[in-house]
């Protein structure tokens, strides 16, 4: 039975966007920080546990960060619904994600099957966003937290977006292309 406690975990967290989104859209902020947190401890539980268990799976290598990009874009459109980020920011963490699908799905079309796997900076990416999200929602509860820790962080998302979007594209069409010249 606890083999599927990682899967669980990993399912929870995408379950969890529903009342983030909730929370954030009626100004609930106190919630929103806590259910974030909560999808970040079972984040780090579900991987963990994962291993520990040699529960490793498909299904939850798949989910795992669809999960992620479904917490950040309900985080981020939220955010933007409400006010409290500018929409362009939430826009580029959605445009990045959609360049990188549709890339992927192309990739598939015109030269076939691949291995998926996050890079080192698809990793900063996401870790930034996470942080992001929280100082955003820890800002509202913390009245303390500068607004210019929100603009750096803006601009730490942005740099980070575009950065690890390019170096998908560039990868990808470098590889598609050596994959071009190595058929006979």
């Amino acid at each position: 039975m606890l083999q599927y406690l990682p899967n669980a975990l990993t399912f929870s967290r995408l379950l969890l966007a529903g009342p983030l989104g909730y929370f954030i859209l009626h100004q609930h902020y106190e919630w929103a920080l806590a259910t974030g947190a909560l999808a970040g401890l079972t984040d780090a539980l579900d991987g963990f546990l994962a291993r520990r268990l040699g529960a490793l799976s498909r299904l939850g290598a798949a989910v795992d960060p669809i999960a992620d990009k479904v917490l950040i874009t309900v985080a981020f459109v939220c955010f933007a619904a409400t006010g409290l980020i500018p929409w362009y920011l939430a826009l580029a963490v959605i445009i990045r994600d959609l360049v990188i699908v549709l890339g992927a799905v192309c990739y598939h079309w015109l030269v076939g099957e691949f291995e998926f796997s996050a890079t080192p900076l698809s990793k900063a990416n996401m870790f930034i966003q996470i942080c992001f999200c929280m100082l955003v929602l820890a800002a509202q509860v913390a009245t303390w937290i500068p607004s210019l820790a929100i603009t750096a962080g803006s601009l730490a998302v942005l740099f980070i977006a575009g950065a690890s979007g390019s170096d998908y594209v560039f990868k990808w069409s470098a590889k598609a292309i050596q994959q071009y010249r190595d058929k006979p």
